[in-house]
């Protein structure tokens, strides 16, 4: 397993207690705890969650029951966007840019996207599987129980949809949801320089079309940026999305505006992310869609951006914030979400309460789970991680250090 525990199954099937419990409850950009709290579930969903007191009564059968010992018991963590199957790595970039290399000369050097695309295509589904592995046990082991996984890095259909493929066998290999996102439309492979327009309707259209039969892709991607790709450019992508029944999401403002993000947002788009160049006009747009902004700060931090996304104008908006990994090889090496929440607050300087909704509520938002997972609730999924902290807080402020308890999906335990 890569390190991670052993699964414990008991208690998926009948009727689990967690008692004596501090409970979390996340709402936007606020969040409350409960104290002297349990939580019952039912065949791995919630029917309570409250005061314990308030428990009149527990229906009859075997009940199993989980001492919480007055642990803060929170919603499982969702990662709601990383690039977590690839192929090798980038820290030989890494060491050119510290001394001093451009993009350019790392690109003529074979570096780039391109290097995690050439290495990408050289690997079997199964290497693919064995290598993402370790990154997805990582995640788990700081309270992760859901998270998506784009492609992105074969930019032809057969590679594609590989990853799609080794995304799909990753939630066979571990108990936890993952959501895969289709991510053709990420950059223009060599052999279509200066053809967007024919890579679109050659490459990514048909893959589309392809990943969808097989039944690989649960929502669209694509990046929309000087370097990639244009509004009117990824139209056709989120057209043929729309027609076959996919949501859509978007890769956007990161180094300029574009307008990308109302674009997505007139699509009714789950999520627009990154969004260091987004506009008041463009956050208004996103609010009225309901479309998520998803912030990345591990990409702002490993590019030294100029510029962090405009959290007084989303908030003004009134546009939800979710944050994630973006875990990548080459931009945001970066596997530890609550880093990331550390990283929201310190570099964005997000509150406790918009670190905690960004990794729960919103999060579940950006991958249209709502109302499935991402607040402790009856009706929704037993995703609950039990941590070994006195303050919500903690879980924001500490580097370097996970406090993690237990972990369980579905009512089954994973750690």
């Amino acid at each position: 397993m890569n390190g991670l525990k052993p699964a414990d199954h008991s208690g998926s099937k009948g009727l689990m207690l967690f008692e004596n419990a501090r409970l979390l409850t996340v709402s936007e950009a606020h969040f409350a705890v409960t104290e002297h709290a349990a939580l019952l579930v039912a065949d791995g969903r919630i029917v309570f969650a409250g005061r314990q007191a308030d428990l009149d009564t527990i229906p009859p059968g075997d009940v199993v029951r989980i001492d919480c010992a007055n642990r803060l018991v929170t919603p499982a963590l969702l990662d709601c966007h990383t690039h977590l199957v690839f192929g090798g790595n980038r820290a030989r970039e890494f060491e050119m840019r510290l001394d001093g290399a451009s993009y350019e000369e790392i690109a003529r050097a074979g570096g780039g996207i391109i290097s995690t695309v050439s290495a990408t295509n050289a690997m079997s589904e199964e290497e693919l599987v064995e290598a993402a592995l370790p990154r997805l046990d990582t995640l788990i082991a700081e309270g992760v129980a859901t998270l998506e996984i784009k492609s992105g890095y074969g930019l032809n259909i057969a590679t594609e949809l590989k990853m799609l493929r080794a995304a799909r066998r990753l939630a066979m290999l571990r108990p936890v949801r993952i959501v895969t996102t289709y991510l053709a439309a990420h950059a223009t492979p060599p052999d279509y320089k200066g053809q967007n327009a024919a890579y679109i309707a050659e490459v990514v259209l048909p893959g589309l079309e392809a990943a969808h039969r097989e039944g690989l892709v649960d929502a669209v991607d694509g990046f929309c940026e000087g370097i990639a790709f244009s509004p009117a450019e990824l139209k056709p992508v989120f057209d043929k999305a729309k027609a076959i029944g996919l949501p859509v999401k978007l890769h956007a403002e990161q180094l300029s505006n574009l307008g990308g993000a109302a674009m997505a947002a007139s699509y009714g788009a789950l999520s627009s992310d990154h969004l260091e160049y987004l506009d008041a006009a463009g956050a208004r747009a996103m609010a009225d869609a309901g479309t998520v902004a998803v912030l990345l700060p591990g990409a702002y931090y490993t590019l030294r951006e100029p510029q962090a996304p405009s959290v007084a104008a989303l908030r003004a908006a009134g546009t939800k914030i979710a944050l994630a990994t973006d875990c990548n090889p080459g931009t945001s090496p970066l596997t530890s979400l609550l880093l990331t929440m550390n990283m929201g607050a310190t570099l964005f300087r997000l509150t406790v309460g918009e670190c905690l909704a960004g990794v729960t509520i919103n999060a579940a938002r950006a991958l249209g789970l709502q109302h499935e997972t991402g607040t402790l609730e009856p009706g929704k999924a037993a995703d609950i991680a039990i941590w070994d902290v006195e303050e919500p807080a903690e879980l924001v402020y500490r580097i370097g250090f996970n406090p993690l308890n237990s972990l369980y999906a579905k009512g089954r335990r994973i750690i």
